[in-house]
C-alpha cells in the first residue's frame, strides 16, 4: 500500500522534465523559448533568479525570470550581460560559480545582484556548438541530483534553440563537415570516391540513316515541274521516267524557231536564184545562208531542250525525296537538286552533334544508333569523318556533321531517324556532372 502511494511522487520529476522538454519543442519563437527556460525550469529545480544568455551577434541577455521583457539599458541587465560574457569566454561546460570564481569586474558587485551560488549551463546543439547558456542562482549550492536533471533539460533546450538558428553560410557548413570524427571522415571519403569514379564522356545527338554515294538527280533546265512519276522510297529501274517539266513555253519557242527557220530558208532560196545573173545578189545569198544556219541552230537547240524535259533514271536505286505534292508545280532552276537515287545496301549514319555538347571524337571511334521506331534495337557504327566547321541544322541548332559507317551486315532502313550516342574518353564523375553547368557559367561570365 505504501509502495503504491509513493509511485506518483517518485515519477513526478520525470513527468515535469518531459513536460518542460515538450514546452521547449512547442515554442514558436526564441522569446517564447527564453521565457520557458527562465521561468518554467523552476518547476523542476528551485532557484531564486534565472537568466538566458544568447551568443548571437555580440551576445545579449534574452530573458530574465520574473520579467516579461528585458531592458538592456537597466543596470541589472548591463551587469548581467558583463557577467555572462565573461563566463562564456571562460567556461565551455557546466560549472558552479560564486563571487570568488566570477570574472573580476562582475564578481565585485555580485552581492548586489545575485544570491551566493549560481550555476552556468551552456546550451549546445547536437554537434556540440554553443548557442547560449542558462544561468540559475540561489542561496544554496546545487546538488548532484539537480545537476543531473538540469543536464537533461538543458540538452533539450539546446536542441530547441538550435532550431531557430539562421541557415549557416556555405563556408561554415563545409568547415563543420571537416571537423574531426570517424563518421565524417567516412562520409567525406565516400563522397570523394564517388566523385572520382571513372565514367565515359558521352553525348546524345539526333541522327538519320542516309544514303552512301547516292546519285544526284538535278533539274536539266529552268522550268516548272509538271509531273513526278515516282513515289518516295520507291525502287526505280534504270531508264524509268522520274519527273518531267512543263513544255508549254518550250513548244511555243520551238514553233517560233520553226517559223523563223522556214522564213530564212525561203529568203536563202530567193537569193540563190537571183545570184545566177546578179553579182550583188551573190553577197545577199551569203548573208541569207548565215541567217539560215543560225535559225537552224536555234531550232535544234529548242528541239534538244524539249527532249530533256523528261528526266529518266540513269541507274537503278530507291527514290529519295520529300513529298510528291511539294515538287509538282514547283519552279526550278537548272542544276537544282530534285531527288536522290540511293542503293539500299549502301547506307551510312549522319549525326548532328550540337556545338554546346561537343566532345572530342575522331575518325575510327565507335558510336551507337538507337532508332526512334524501335528504341530497344541498336546499331554500332564507326566514324568516317567529322565536319571541321559547325553548320545550322533544319531545327536552327549549330551542330557538327558526323558521318559513320555501320559495322554489322544487318543494316537499318534508309531514312530511319533516331538518336546517336557519341562516346569520348574517360572522365571523373564529378566532371561529368558539372560539365554542362561549367559550360553555361563560362558563357555567362566570359572566362
Amino acid at each position: 500500500m505504501t509502495q503504491a502511494a509513493d509511485t506518483p511522487t517518485a515519477v513526478a520529476p520525470l513527468l515535469t522534465l518531459l513536460q518542460l522538454e515538450r514546452r521547449a519543442r512547442e515554442a514558436q519563437s526564441v522569446e517564447a523559448l527564453g521565457f520557458v527556460m527562465a521561468n518554467e525550469t523552476l518547476s523542476l529545480v528551485p532557484y531564486r533568479q534565472a537568466a538566458v544568455w544568447l551568443e548571437s551577434g555580440l551576445g545579449h541577455v534574452a530573458a530574465v525570470s520574473g520579467l516579461p521583457q528585458v531592458d538592456p539599458n537597466a543596470p541589472y541587465l548591463q551587469w548581467l550581460a558583463q557577467l555572462c560574457r565573461g563566463l562564456a569566454h571562460a567556461y565551455a561546460d557546466t560549472v558552479s560559480i560564486d563571487a570568488g570564481s566570477a570574472p573580476a569586474k562582475a564578481g565585485a558587485d555580485w552581492a548586489d545582484w545575485l544570491p551566493a551560488y549560481a550555476l552556468w549551463l551552456p546550451l549546445k546543439d547536437q554537434l556540440g556548438r554553443r548557442d547560449g547558456a542558462l544561468l540559475l542562482a540561489r542561496e544554496a549550492p546545487f546538488t548532484e541530483h539537480e545537476l543531473a536533471v538540469l543536464a537533461e533539460v538543458t540538452h533539450a533546450y539546446g536542441h530547441a534553440l538550435a532550431a531557430f538558428r539562421p541557415a549557416q553560410p556555405l563556408g561554415q557548413r563545409l568547415k563543420a563537415m571537416l571537423l574531426p570524427g570517424r563518421t565524417r571522415r567516412r562520409v567525406l571519403f565516400g563522397v570523394l570516391a564517388v566523385c572520382l569514379i571513372p565514367m565515359r564522356l558521352t553525348v546524345l545527338a539526333p541522327a538519320e540513316v542516309s544514303a552512301r554515294d547516292p546519285f544526284l538527280v538535278r533539274a536539266p533546265l529552268d522550268g516548272v515541274i509538271e509531273r513526278i512519276y515516282v513515289q518516295p522510297n520507291q525502287p526505280v529501274p534504270q531508264g524509268a521516267p522520274l519527273f518531267s517539266l512543263d513544255t508549254v513555253a518550250l513548244q511555243t519557242r520551238r514553233a517560233v524557231a520553226e517559223r523563223a527557220y522556214d522564213t530564212a530558208q525561203e529568203t536563202y532560196r530567193q537569193s540563190a536564184q537571183m545570184a545566177v545573173t546578179d553579182d550583188e545578189s551573190r553577197l545577199k545569198m551569203a548573208q541569207a545562208r548565215g541567217e539560215l544556219d543560225q535559225k537552224a541552230l536555234e531550232l535544234d537547240y529548242t528541239a534538244r531542250q524539249l527532249a530533256r524535259v523528261q528526266v529518266k533514271a540513269e541507274r537503278e536505286g530507291v527514290a529519295v525525296f520529300g513529298d510528291v505534292n511539294d515538287w509538282q508545280g514547283k519552279a526550278v532552276t537548272i542544276g537544282e537538286k530534285v531527288l536522290l537515287l540511293a542503293d539500299p545496301a549502301k547506307v551510312e549514319l549522319t549525326a548532328q552533334m550540337p556545338v554546346a555538347e561537343q566532345v572530342s571524337i575522331k575518325a575510327g571511334d565507335m558510336i551507337t544508333f538507337y532508332p526512334d521506331a524501335n528504341p530497344t534495337q541498336a546499331f554500332d557504327a564507326r566514324i568516317i569523318s567529322v565536319s571541321y566547321a559547325a553548320a545550322e541544322t533544319d531545327g536552327g541548332v549549330l551542330a557538327y556533321r558526323v558521318r559513320a559507317s555501320f559495322a554489322a551486315k544487318d543494316l537499318p532502313r534508309l531514312g530511319l531517324r533516331g538518336t546517336a550516342r557519341l562516346s569520348a574518353g574517360w572522365v571523373p564523375f564529378l566532371y561529368h556532372a558539372l560539365r554542362r553547368p561549367l559550360t553555361i557559367a563560362r558563357q555567362w561570365i566570359g572566362l
